[in-house]
């Protein structure tokens, strides 16, 4: 469906690319490994799963397509994981690492206070400064820049995204750097929300929406008029209608897109027809992004390949899309403005990819 073949030098080029993920989950991202060791010594899981195999099929995505409702159930289950500090803070750490070894660079992590707190009662404001002590602690020695960003559900009261707010609002100085909406698009509306985003927006948070996913592009349109939005989470409906696209373009938007999640909760059939393509070619702001790497079993390196061999993405394409999110970080301008510099020479210094031969030169 979205597999394919492996070129071991092309795959090479790509993993040794310098990377930027602006769009990954801390929930959707845990190790299979961990996972299943957690499970065996846990009391209460009482998962039925005895190998990593096993353990893939109950929380992955892996070689499937389905629908919105089944792509979010395999965290009904991972939000069971979250029983402790110490197995929060690895489970943080481990994330870090694992970006670290796919060469990420920066790393902009969002996660959600109330699912890592919901099953033992933890405080959210608690939870949050677990994580962002985990986070620091892994970003300074696997040498990666991590910054954190809170989300919080459509499908959740208000008065617990007011909390989330106010939570991110008061952990600026410990590396939490904007404010998310996720959860189920389709079936939650998202105005409610507007004024938690505005007043976010006004403290000195980024703001990045998840829209224009399982709903059409009037979402993306009220993400981007109402709630102040710098940038979207996948997006990638917003071609449906070419005044939002108008729009997008106009007020510089980015879009966080994340094809193979985006085929997994049956938003596009497959690589070849993902709107990815149109986005860039319309000039919007996009980005490539994994979403979540334990659910959606990817890597930054495998979408980029995907990109490349099933798409028809360059690799000067793939470092525009690299450079899109250096400038979409939410930083500081002076240290966004070094990062950028940073990756253009990185980029530049870069190995070369042949495309007609396939090597790396």
């Amino acid at each position: 469906m979205w597999q394919t073949p492996i070129n071991p030098e092309i795959y090479d080029c790509f993993h040794c690319l310098p990377k930027i993920a602006l769009h990954r989950h801390l929930e959707g991202s845990l190790r299979l490994g961990t996972l299943l060791e957690v499970s065996q010594r846990i009391e209460g899981l009482n998962l039925p799963v005895q190998t990593i195999d096993e353990m893939r099929g109950l929380v992955t995505m892996a070689n499937r397509r389905g629908t919105s409702k089944t792509y979010l159930q395999n965290f009904e289950i991972l939000r069971l994981f979250f029983r402790s500090q110490e197995l929060i803070q690895r489970y943080a750490g481990e994330v870090v690492a694992d970006a670290a070894a796919d060469n990420i660079r920066y790393l902009e992590l969002r996660f959600t206070p109330r699912a890592l707190s919901q099953v033992s009662g933890f405080d959210m404001a608690e939870v949050t400064g677990w994580v962002c002590d985990a986070v620091a602690q892994a970003a300074a020695a696997y040498r990666i820049t991590a910054r954190l960003i809170l989300s919080m559900n459509r499908n959740e009261s208000l008065e617990i995204g007011e909390r989330i707010a106010q939570i991110a609002v008061d952990h600026r100085d410990r590396g939490v750097v904007g404010l998310d909406l996720a959860g189920y698009e389709d079936t939650h509306p998202t105005q409610p929300f507007g004024s938690i985003f505005v007043r976010a927006k006004q403290a000195g948070l980024g703001i990045t929406v998840h829209a224009g996913e399982w709903r059409g592009p009037e979402s993306v349109r009220y993400a981007i008029e109402n709630l102040i939005a710098d940038r979207i989470g996948h997006g990638v409906r917003v071609v449906e209608n070419s005044d939002v696209t108008r729009l997008a373009w106009e007020r510089g938007t980015v879009f966080e897109v994340c094809p193979t999640s985006n085929i997994q909760s049956g938003i596009a059939p497959d690589l070849a027809h993902h709107p990815l393509r149109d986005m860039f070619y319309l000039n919007l702001k996009t980005t490539l992004d994994t979403d979540n790497t334990c659910v959606s079993a990817v890597t930054l390196t495998d979408e980029m390949y995907r990109a490349h061999m099933a798409m028809g993405f360059s690799l000067d394409d793939i470092k525009h899309l690299t450079l899109n999110a250096a400038r979409a970080a939410f930083l500081p301008a002076e240290e966004r403005a070094a990062l950028v510099a940073e990756f253009e020479r990185l980029l530049a210094e870069a190995p070369v990819l042949h495309l007609e031969a396939g090597v790396v030169l």
